[in-house]
């Protein structure tokens, strides 16, 4: 269990952070970046679970408690993939356990369910709506950075810098704030607005 005393030491004045492992790394570094923003993007799903507590209790939504157990669940994922990433390849400590196929494929069968209740897209549709759709679609784009700057570790630091599931789980995760939002819009008797590319636009206007 993670114990922590105090949260300011000033070891970082000078632009370097200690790593999971005990490494000293510079705050610029490509695994920096990574799980940062790993916890930007957890912060940003707690945002969504906040706005979820402002939404009416009765409606035609009734609140939306699985979903948000999904998403606490989805968080202390994101915590354990964070802690992976903060450590340098070969120097994970025994006892952390690590998100694998079995967490990965879970968030396909939770899409699979949403999407039964879902119309086909005919366009993409504009990353909007009322607070928590609004607030997925901002989550689910730091998702694809996460994934970005993955990829980009391993291109940089070789195979062994990233595992195969920290990227399966970044990637399956954005899909799955997206069609969750979409969900939650439908649920709640929201609209969705499609993209019409410019030439159709000129052709309307």
């Amino acid at each position: 269990m993670v114990r922590i005393n105090r949260v300011h030491t000033g070891t970082g004045d000078g632009g370097e952070t200690f790593l999971v492992d005990g490494a000293r790394v510079g705050k610029q570094s490509i695994r920096v970046g990574l799980f940062g923003t790993i916890d930007e993007l957890n912060s940003q799903i707690g945002v969504v679970r906040m706005e979820f507590g402002r939404m009416p209790g009765v409606t035609r939504f009734h609140r939306p408690d699985d979903a948000d157990d999904a998403l606490m669940r989805v968080q202390q994922e994101l915590f354990d993939l964070g802690g992976e990433c903060a450590c340098t390849p070969g120097k994970l400590p025994e006892q952390m356990a690590l998100v694998g196929m079995e967490q990965c494929d879970r968030l396909v069968v939770e899409m699979d369910q949403w999407l039964e209740d879902l119309a086909p897209l005919e366009s993409f549709i504009l990353p909007m709506g009322t607070a928590p759709v609004a607030f997925l679609h901002v989550a689910r784009t730091v998702a694809r950075r996460a994934e970005r700057e993955a990829c980009q570790l391993r291109e940089v630091e070789g195979d062994g810098s990233v595992r195969d599931e920290v990227i399966y789980y970044l990637n399956r995760i954005s899909d799955w704030l997206f069609v969750l939002g979409r969900w939650i819009a439908k649920n709640t008797g929201e609209s969705e607005t499609l993209w019409v590319p410019l030439g159709k636009r000129g052709l309307e206007s």
